[in-house]
């Protein structure tokens, strides 16, 4: 069976579930439509048919709520959006009533049954005092449109990953207030906002019309800017009292012209790995001891194998990472060679103007797998004191160990010696006690220093080794 009938089949079952089938929203078909200028009836939207023309269908609905993660309780004026698989917003947003609920429709192209075909989106959500999900260790996981089930109301997915648990902010958050305002530009959903100064850097994203509000501000001044591959905008200063809402801080669209940064990687001793990624995170959002940054959508670019180029770059600051995704492949951690140190630059260049080419390659090397927690995704531990595990790498003479908590800081770290004879690595954490509903990270690096100074030599990948716990509390997605 192939992968596409088997999720066909599974949509079919849902529906047999709820006692839909044969009851599909869209029996019949409705009226054509112009995709470009649609007017549908309330209660429908404007759906490219496979085969057809476009027509005015049942909307595919995401169905979902926001929970506390530490109690499972509601959480009220929480935003939500999706975003399809190069991190583009989709669809409408929302805000959560009183029950954490929220519903979005996203657009989904439809076969010849008018039946949702196949489509991938994941979910993003912020709220006052809370962190934002995702965040670079805490990914979310896609949704496929075809596992929607028909209800009177349209195609709705709604399932464990469609509610969103977020982590409470530590400490007293009373003083901390918010920026709001609005994109003025072509480009509305989905900007990456950051709200920077000196001391600390916040983001959050624009909806459908172009409104955007950035949450847990601290007192202080702030210059606010937006970014996605296409858009450029200009910088807004302002200044938040505690516990102050700034409204109207608008960003309007400039005519100056977007950047383009090329450069190369080189990937070696990588036998499980032939392609990687370059990504492009802002500056101040950069954590350097986790080595993770906020990216904005479309400053990536894939399947890299030598030169990369990155397009429609507005202007900024900019880290840029190689080899930051899951690909089996990570950046040399030995600092002594050229190649491996974090790339910092700014666009538009001083000498190169809006066409920066980064002159020194980037060098990438197969990583060390993990085996647990957290190989394949977040992964729940029932223990305060979990087994950490990764690949053995056999010309090492030793392994640092750091872990790290969801705001990037690191919490505790430990030095072993050689490993032989195992074709794996185990030791158990003994830091501070696991908060429950926290998210961390382990990361393991093998060294050599036999013959001189210690140098590295691989390390866990950026994005796995992930782990939460929740003692007696429900699973989180």
């Amino acid at each position: 069976m192939s992968a596409c009938h088997s999720k066909r089949l599974t949509a079919v079952m849902l529906s047999l579930v709820i006692g839909c089938w044969g009851c599909s929203p869209d029996s019949g078909g409705d009226t054509t439509c112009d995709p470009l200028a649609p007017e549908c009836a309330d209660g429908r939207v404007c759906e490219s048919v496979s085969g057809g023309e476009s027509q005015c269908l049942a909307p595919l609905v995401i169905r979902g709520r926001v929970l506390n993660i530490a109690d499972d309780e509601p959480i009220a004026d929480a935003r939500v959006q999706a975003v399809d698989a190069n991190g583009a917003a989709v669809g409408t947003s929302a805000a959560t009533d009183s029950d954490g609920a929220y519903e979005l429709i996203v657009p989904a192209n439809r076969d010849a049954d008018l039946m949702p075909l196949a489509g991938s989106y994941t979910l993003r959500a912020q709220a006052a005092s809370f962190i934002e999900f995702p965040t670079a260790i805490r990914p979310a996981l896609p949704l496929d449109a075809m596992t929607a089930a028909a209800e009177d109301d349209g195609w709705i997915i709604e399932n464990a990953l469609t509610t969103i648990k977020l982590i409470a902010l530590p400490g007293d958050t009373s003083d901390l207030g918010s920026i709001s305002g609005t994109i003025q530009a072509e480009t509305l959903a989905g900007l990456l906002l950051v709200a920077e100064n000196a001391d600390t850097a916040l983001t959050g994203f624009s909806d459908g019309e172009g409104a955007y509000i950035i949450f847990n501000v601290p007192a202080g001044t702030y210059s606010v800017q937006g970014y996605a591959a296409g858009v450029q905008l200009d910088a807004v200063s302002t200044s938040v009292q505690a516990g102050e809402d700034q409204t109207g801080i608008d960003l309007t669209e400039s005519n100056r012209p977007l950047n383009t940064v090329s450069g190369s990687v080189q990937i070696v001793n990588a036998p499980g790995g032939s392609l990687t990624s370059v990504i492009l995170a802002v500056e101040s959002t950069f954590v350097e001891a986790a080595g993770r940054g906020t990216v904005p959508p479309g400053l990536r670019v894939g399947e890299v194998d030598g030169a990369f180029v990155i397009e429609d770059i507005p202007d900024g600051s900019y880290v840029v990472l190689a080899a930051f995704e899951n690909d089996g492949l990570v950046r040399d951690p030995d600092q002594s060679i050229s190649g491996t140190q974090v790339v910092r630059i700014e666009v538009p260049n001083p000498d190169q103007g809006n066409m920066l080419s980064i002159s020194e390659g980037f060098k990438v090397t197969g990583a060390l797998a993990v085996v647990s927690p957290g190989s394949d995704g977040p992964e729940e531990v029932d223990t305060t004191t979990p087994v950490l595990e990764w690949e053995d790498d056999s010309s090492e003479d030793g392994y640092e160990i750091r872990v790290f908590d969801s705001f990037g800081e690191e919490i505790w770290s430990a030095e072993i010696g050689s490993i032989s004879g195992a074709e794996t690595v185990t030791h158990t954490y003994a830091g501070p006690p696991l908060e429950i509903g926290m998210f961390y990270q382990f990361r393991a690096t093998s060294f050599r220093e036999r013959n001189g100074p210690r140098t590295a030599i691989s390390t866990t990948e950026d994005l796995k080794g992930v782990f939460f716990y929740l003692g007696d509390a429900p699973a989180a997605p």
